[in-house]
């Protein structure tokens, strides 16, 4: 079997997934070709595992201090070369076409009239969970950005909803070790806001990874540049995660029965709904702002959540290459059954 699969590359969560279902797509004989949108080709890092990738400019968002620059987001994504390589993507020969939120990849299987298959957090938008930040057009770009015959939303809890549990990469086994630093992945903040915050607290050990050229100390805070094992390591090993409200690095975080404290981007719904959707669950803490004494707040708290989530990516790869699929709904059932979700103040979630 051969199979397209077109990647959202804007941040590093639909990548994190990508990873996790390449290795069941290998496993199963599966010859995939991938095409990566949102960020210039140099901006990527280790891609080995994906061979002769492509990538394009896709569309994507300029973010700023914490916040959407509307502006600038409108100047970065040339409407014209998105529509060019629309047109010039040939997906004849595939057996399938999937996608993770790539706008590239679902218009132009719709416009060849060839079935795509799309997954991701995003479509968990179009049902009722919960959602802050609201608005008419944000929905309508949702909707609208990378559409697909057959559409699985991925969220943390069901909130009975025909909607799947969330992809984590298998490789993330949980360890008894524990460095005690403070993991934080803050890529939308300003790394030297981020780093004079952390220093305000010199008790606690931070390891913060960021867009730097080297490792370095600073005080309490462990600067390191972005990397795959580093990355996982470090997340296997921290006593807790601080991290911008991204849907992937929490879900990796749950699933290790970490402390999350999430900082949403403001100005994204989605973000916005994740930190709210933490809350209500009782999974994580939110800060609004960068602050010190709500980090200071989170760090005397010692509750975590207890969460396993079933290999989602080996379910959705064994769902894709079955002849006769069942249903989303049935799928979804399935693997919500395996789901066991304790909350920080240890009750059940059902």
């Amino acid at each position: 079997m051969r199979i397209f699969y077109g990647v959202q590359g804007t941040g590093n969560g639909h990548i994190s997934r990508a990873r996790a279902m390449n290795s069941h797509l290998q496993s199963a004989g599966v010859k995939v070709d991938y095409l990566f949108s949102g960020r210039p080709r140099d901006a990527y890092f280790g891609m080995e595992e994906f061979g002769d990738w492509r990538d394009a400019p896709g569309l994507s968002f300029v973010a700023k201090n914490g916040k959407i620059n509307t502006l600038a987001t409108a100047r970065k994504n040339r409407l014209w070369r998105l529509v060019r390589d629309i047109r010039s993507l040939d997906l004849s020969g595939y057996d399938r076409v999937i996608c993770d939120f790539e706008p590239i990849t679902a218009w132009a299987a719709r416009r060849q009239k060839v079935d795509c298959i799309t997954f991701g957090h995003q479509y968990a938008f179009q049902h009722q969970i919960p959602i802050e930040g609201k608005s008419w057009l944000y929905q309508k770009i949702i909707s609208r950005f990378a559409p697909g015959v057959e559409q699985l939303g991925l969220h943390w809890h069901h909130f009975n909803q025909p909607i799947l549990p969330p992809i984590v990469h298998t490789e993330l086994q949980k360890t008894d070790k524990n460095s005690g630093e403070i993991m934080v992945y803050l890529g939308f903040e300003s790394p030297e806001a981020v780093t004079l915050l952390l220093q305000q607290l010199p008790s606690t050990r931070f390891v913060y990874y960021g867009e730097f050229a080297e490792s370095s100390q600073q005080q309490n805070v462990r600067l390191e540049p972005l990397s795959v094992d580093g990355f996982k390591r470090d997340l296997r090993q921290c006593h807790g995660v601080i991290c911008n409200a991204g849907f992937e690095l929490t879900s990796e975080a749950l699933q290790l029965g970490k402390r999350i404290l999430v900082k949403p981007l403001q100005g994204q719904m989605e973000q916005l709904s994740n930190a709210l959707a933490l809350e209500k669950l009782d999974l994580g803490s939110r800060m609004n702002s960068l602050s010190k004494e709500s980090i200071q707040q989170w760090l005397q708290s010692e509750q975590k959540p207890t969460c396993h989530y079933p290999d989602v990516a080996k379910a959705i790869v064994e769902w894709l290459l079955e002849t006769n699929r069942c249903a989303p709904e049935q799928l979804a059932q399935s693997l919500w059954q395996q789901t066991h979700l304790v909350n920080r103040h240890k009750k059940i979630i059902q």
